[in-house]
This record gives C-alpha cells, sequence and structure tokens, in this order.
C-alpha cells in the first residue's frame, strides 16, 4: 500500500518547475541562426538550413533538410524575398509555425535602390528602356543590417519561443534582454567608428547595404548590380564607370563568396581604393550567436578602414 506524502515531501514537489520541452528550431541564413541561437542560450540549437557559403536566394534543399523542416516545431526566416525557396517549402511542410521577420511590426523596411529608382522614373514618365535586365526586388530583404530591427526581432524570436515552451519563458525573455542590450552597445560603438566615413561615397558589388547605410549615415553612390544573381549592363558599367573617375567615390568593395575580378576591373585606373570585400549575410564566417555581432563590426571596420586609407 502506498503511504501517503509528507506536507514537506508535498510542497517540495509542487515546487519542482513544470516540465517543458525545448521546440525544434530551423532556421534560414546564418544572420537568423545567430539571433535565434543567441536566445536559445544554453538550452537548445537551432538548425541552420543555409550551407556555408551558399547563396540565400537560390538554395536546393537536400532530402534531410526536408525531413527536418517537417519535424520541426517551428521555423523562423527573414521572409520569400530573402529565401524563396523556403517558401515553397513550408507550404508542403506538415504544420511547423512560421515566423517571418520582415512581417514583425515595427520593423524598418526600406525600397531596393533599383525600385526606388524606375518607381520615380515612371511617376515622371521618363523611365526608357535600358540594355541590360534589372532585378525589380521592391523590398530590400538585408533589413538585419539596421541592428534595431535585429534587436527587434531578437523580442519576436523569444516569444515564440516561450509561447511554444511556456517552462523556459523566462529563460527565453533573459537571454533575449542580455542579447539586445548587447547590441545597443554594439550600436554605439559602430557609430562611433564610422562617424568619420560620413560623406564619402561608397560603391557597393550590390544593393544590399542600404539599411546599414542609412542607419549609420553612410552614402552608397551605386552598386554594380541590382541582386546578387544580376549582371550590370554596358549603359549601368559606364555610368559606374563615370561616377569613379569622377573622384565622387572613395571606395569600391567586392563582396565575399563572389569573384572581385569584376570590381578590381571597373576600379583599374581610377581615383579610388579598393577595400576587402563585405560579407552582409556571414555567408564566410562561422556560424553561431557571435556571428551577427562580428558581422557587424567586420562591415564597419572594413568601411572605416578603407575610407582613411588604412
Amino acid at each position: 500500500m502506498r503511504r501517503p506524502l509528507s506536507l514537506a515531501a508535498t510542497l517540495t514537489v509542487l515546487a519542482l518547475p513544470a516540465w517543458s520541452e525545448v521546440p525544434d528550431v530551423v532556421t534560414d541564413i546564418p544572420v537568423v541562426h545567430s539571433l535565434v541561437s543567441a536566445v536559445l542560450g544554453d538550452l537548445g540549437n537551432p538548425m541552420l538550413l543555409l550551407d556555408k557559403g551558399a547563396d540565400a536566394h537560390d538554395f536546393q534543399l537536400r532530402p534531410s533538410q526536408v525531413r527536418a523542416l517537417n519535424g520541426a516545431d517551428l521555423v523562423i526566416w527573414v521572409g520569400p524575398g530573402m529565401t524563396p525557396w523556403l517558401d515553397r517549402a513550408i507550404a508542403g511542410a506538415d504544420g511547423p509555425i512560421s515566423v517571418v521577420l520582415l512581417d514583425v511590426p515595427r520593423t524598418t523596411l526600406r525600397q531596393n535602390a533599383e525600385a526606388e529608382m524606375h518607381a520615380a522614373a515612371a511617376d515622371t514618365g521618363t523611365e526608357e528602356e535600358s540594355d541590360h535586365e534589372h532585378e525589380h526586388g521592391g523590398l530590400d530583404p538585408h533589413a538585419w543590417l539596421d541592428p534595431d530591427n535585429a534587436a527587434l526581432w531578437i523580442g519576436r524570436i523569444a516569444d515564440a519561443l516561450a509561447d511554444l515552451d511556456p517552462g523556459n519563458a523566462v529563460a527565453y525573455r533573459a537571454n533575449a534582454s542580455l542579447a539586445q542590450a548587447r547590441i545597443e552597445t554594439l550600436d554605439r560603438a559602430l557609430g562611433e567608428r564610422l562617424a568619420p566615413a560620413k560623406g564619402a561615397g561608397l560603391m557597393v558589388a550590390h544593393d544590399a547595404y542600404g539599411y546599414f547605410a542609412d542607419h549609420y549615415g553612410l552614402t552608397i553612390v551605386a552598386s554594380l548590380a541590382s541582386g546578387d544573381a544580376a549582371s550590370p549592363g554596358a549603359a549601368h558599367l559606364t555610368d559606374l564607370r563615370a561616377a569613379l573617375d569622377s573622384g565622387a567615390v572613395a571606395c569600391i568593395f567586392p563582396e565575399a563568396a563572389h569573384d572581385p575580378a569584376p570590381v578590381e576591373a571597373l576600379a583599374e585606373g581610377a581615383p579610388v581604393r579598393i577595400g576587402k570585400s563585405l560579407d552582409p549575410e556571414g555567408r564566410a564566417m562561422e556560424p553561431g550567436p557571435n556571428l551577427y555581432p562580428d558581422l557587424m563590426t567586420a562591415m564597419a571596420d572594413t568601411i572605416a578602414d578603407c575610407v582613411a586609407g588604412d
């Protein structure tokens, strides 16, 4: 016959935390994986779908990744403007909750420079056919390059995890608060680092840096291409070279995981410095919770060093 628990034993049992299970989380790109890892902390490790160095816009899921997606509790991703292949995969998956970070309320959003240019031309009736194809992407998906967005997203990630796993809600929100405080400190440091670069003309490999430039007051004169997969046409290259020859551009930057030869060829003989490669998506970096602050720091250092002539 089982003996009844003593009052002390009963209170001990009641004091134990409720059993909870950390959700299985799938992320799309290294930056999102980094933010989710910071919120999960020691409680779990999110899965990163994108292989190191792979193109976020054009990726083919392996069967094992499809199975992991089907078995996930939660998918946290930038949105179909960044990873369209994941949009299709989620539609065919068996029930994971989807959090699209670009849809988080109060996220600062901007249009691609190319889309803005064509919209303005259409409004004035001056748009003409050009000799190259444009990627009219509309919304610029690289919103994590504004640290205010990254901090906001961390809060949404914590909420999503807490909803699925209330037993660890306090831990998720504590981790999120710490990560947000670190981003705030980082933001101040990067603002000081980049202050001397304000007013210097910059040219980049593709239109991915608008959020970063807007937040820190930098000037991007032009991009070689509107998107990762776009190739600049002859007329656009002529315009770019004219900008370089005019002295309006202090630095031009190649991009990680891309051949720097087009940038080097364009800049040859022009009064412009060629900076180190920028990596706005963390494609060449080691995944983990430190990737996001490391990415932002590396971008600021690369730009500031080039403008200073270091």
